[in-house]
This record gives C-alpha cells, structure tokens and sequence, in this order.
C-alpha cells in the first residue's frame, strides 16, 4: 500500500507481465553465467603474488573458453534480456506518467511483483 505521499500507478497487465519476464530472463542469464569458465577465450591459469600482511594469494584456474553452444546459450539469454529490457523501456505507459515521476514509477514497476510489505 503506498503512503499518503506516494502515487500510485496503475500499471497495465502486459507491462507487469514484461517486467516479470525480465526478472526471469535476467536471472536466467546470470544463473547460466556462473556455470561457465572465468574466460570466454582458451586461457591459462595464474596465481598472483602474496600481499603484504596477508597469506592469501589470488589465483584462477586454466580456462579452457566457452565452447560453441555455451557461447550461442550465452548469446541468447543476452538477447533475450536486452529485447524484454526493450518491451519494457519502450511501452506506451510512459508517455502517460507525469513529467518527474517516471523514475518513482519505473522503480515501483520492478517491485511491483513483490507481495506488500507489512506494516
């Protein structure tokens, strides 16, 4: 429920459902992120010196780079959140919202899927 000095803003359901989307896509493409080697490209492991006042060293394994399906999957889930990103940045409810609220709005339309917060 917004507070006494909040607008409120009725989103329209395909508007929602993009926002909901993107969540979805973008988690999906950072979820694959982690499951892929630290280089795109063949690349060899190494292991930097110790800093002083510390025994902790840095280091990365050899990479052996994405391999072509890995590289398509990446692309596509890429893809796919840069044209929902777009749906979204692009839809015709913005031109309705008042001059100074678009950033409230565009703010509350990525929590909007939230169930409310309890008072």
């Amino acid at each position: 429920m917004p507070k006494n000095n909040e607008t409120v803003f009725d989103f329209p359901s395909d508007l929602l459902d993009a926002q909901v989307a993107l969540h979805r896509a973008r988690h999906a493409s950072e979820e694959y992120a982690r499951t892929l080697p630290w280089s795109a490209e063949p690349m060899a492991g190494w292991e930097a010196d110790k800093q002083l006042h510390s025994s902790y060293r840095s280091s990365k394994p050899d990479s052996p780079g994405y391999t072509d399906d890995q590289r398509s999957e990446a692309a596509r889930l890429r893809a796919e959140v840069l044209r929902l990103s777009a749906v979204v940045s692009t839809h015709p409810f913005w031109e309705t919202v008042e001059n100074g609220k678009v950033v409230e709005a565009r703010m509350r339309l990525k929590h909007a899927h939230e169930p409310p917060a309890e008072a």
